[in-house]
């Protein structure tokens, strides 16, 4: 599985061609499909990115969540598989991204690709700074607590005590 990690800023050409790190597209090197898939964000004023297999995730992970005709459904397929755009590199890496995305995020001349684990997502530099100072005040505030999860597999993951909140 793809792992997106930290955050470049590439040159956007008047085509709308840029450059995906090359970092993500080794991650992505054993998926059948030699690009991306990116769709608006419903949640920012960015692109939403990842690999055909986590939209494959997605997708079966929407099927048995929901019923097959039920509102939830029908937004997440609207939401993100009818607006998702299956972007190929050329040789040099670049794609081409499509006006109605790039005019979502509001990207002219500079694209931020950021990490974020199983995915990445694409932003105007200057708003990514807006978000991320947003997101930091959030954290400091909150302090989130995550529980790291031990892999799946048995052989591997002996049972252990909850840490964290639900160790109280």
């Amino acid at each position: 599985m793809a792992l997106f990690v930290s955050t470049f800023t590439n040159k956007v050409d008047r085509k709308g061609r840029v450059s995906v790190p090359a970092s993500f597209r080794a991650a992505l090197s054993t998926q059948l499909f030699a690009g991306i898939v990116v769709y608006p964000s419903f949640t920012s004023t960015a692109i939403e990115g990842c690999g055909t297999d986590f939209l494959e995730d997605l997708a079966a992970s929407a099927e048995a969540s929901f019923d097959r005709f039920s509102t939830e459904q029908d937004d997440l397929n609207t939401l993100i598989f009818a607006s998702s755009h299956q972007l190929a590199w050329d040789p040099e890496g670049r794609v081409v991204l499509p006006e109605e995305i790039l005019a979502h995020a509001r990207i002219a001349e500079q694209a931020a690709f950021v990490g974020k684990g199983r995915t990445f997502q694409i932003w105007e530099p200057e708003a990514l700074k807006v978000h991320q100072a947003e997101a930091r005040e959030r954290a400091l505030k909150n302090r989130p607590q995550l529980v790291l999860r031990p892999p799946s597999s048995p052989a591997v993951a002996p049972n252990r005590p909850p840490r964290g909140p639900e160790a109280k």
